[in-house]
């Protein structure tokens, strides 16, 4: 292959003997840039690439706890157990007080309970949202603390 200016006749003359493709690279470009290639392979090398960006970027994992607002000691820390090891696995934790009827009145002891939650949680993952009462539930998010 030669580098240069060519006619398109030459250019697809060259593509042609090579048994390749002739594919335009830069049209705005004077004179537009072409390259010749396998199109094929080019369309499936760009395909592959992307298909690898995604699968390289990280996903965000978002697990639910809820609680009630009388939640007992044992459920208490059964749960803290399982946010423990959702935020040492990279996952965000998303505790939420659920309030039934009217349980509402009790809001206070659920946003004591989700603070009493993150504290517990302090060493594993960082408060990002404090705990916010939108209609019949509190909910408060923690994101794990980054790997050194």
């Amino acid at each position: 292959m030669e580098n240069g200016i060519f006619t398109l006749r030459e250019a697809q003359q060259f593509a042609e003997d090579a048994g390749l493709d002739l594919v335009e690279i830069a049209s705005q470009a004077d004179p537009p840039v072409c390259k010749v290639i396998d199109y094929k392979k080019f369309l499936y090398e760009q395909k592959r690439k992307q298909k690898e960006i995604k699968a390289n970027a990280t996903k965000v994992i978002v697990k639910e706890i809820r609680f009630g607002p009388q939640t007992d000691d044992h459920d208490f820390q059964f749960k803290l157990n399982h946010a423990k090891n959702f935020l040492d696995e990279g996952a965000k934790v998303k505790a939420y007080v659920f309030f039934k009827g009217r349980s509402i009145l009790f809001a206070d002891q659920g946003e004591m309970l989700l603070l009493k939650f993150a504290q517990e949680l302090e060493e594993y993952g960082k408060v990002e949202n404090l705990p916010k009462l939108e209609g019949k539930r509190m909910t408060m998010m923690i994101g794990p603390k980054k790997k050194k």
